[in-house]
């Protein structure tokens, strides 16, 4: 199986367990360590543990495929599977926020349900306004020492 095909086969797995929010990253031009990453998230414990359960369970009994390594735990709101030429990171809402991988490999295409890249949306440029100097001078304070004896009283 190509890569690209077993990452599009990873989204439709973690999609029929309703992960959220899946994403397939061609990392293949950035990065030397994998092809593809596959991003999922889930609402609670439970439901990572489905999704994972579902790729891992999947892969293993129709497609001959078993995960080179398995990190983190489930609990712990962040399972990677790695099979080489895809990465699946299977992560809670707020934790995939935290990390936010799709800004780190920000320079990577998305891949759509079809296999092709998808078109990014052009981002909106923000305006910010400049504080506009009112041509007053800053008037200087001068604050009088205390004494060492401490008395309060100027030197």
């Amino acid at each position: 199986m190509e890569s690209k095909e077993l990452a599009i086969l990873c989204k439709e797995l973690a999609e029929n367990r309703k992960a959220e929010n899946v994403v397939v990253l061609d990392v293949s031009k950035v990065s030397s360590v994998t092809d593809y990453f596959v991003v999922a998230s889930g609402s609670s414990d439970p439901h990572l543990r489905a999704i994972s359960s579902e790729i891992t369970d999947e892969l293993r009994d129709k497609h001959q495929l078993r995960a080179r390594a398995v990190d983190g735990e489930i609990h712990a709101a962040w399972q990677v599977l790695d099979y080489f030429d895809v990465i699946v990171h299977v992560m809670r809402a707020d934790v995939r926020e935290k990390y936010n991988l799709e800004g780190l490999w920000g320079d990577a295409p998305r891949i759509g349900a079809d296999g092709q890249p998808m078109r990014r949306k052009a981002k909106k440029t923000k305006v910010v306004a400049k504080p506009v100097s009112t041509g007053r001078k800053r008037k200087t304070i001068k604050i009088p020492r205390k004494s060492s004896s401490g008395t309060g009283r100027d030197l």
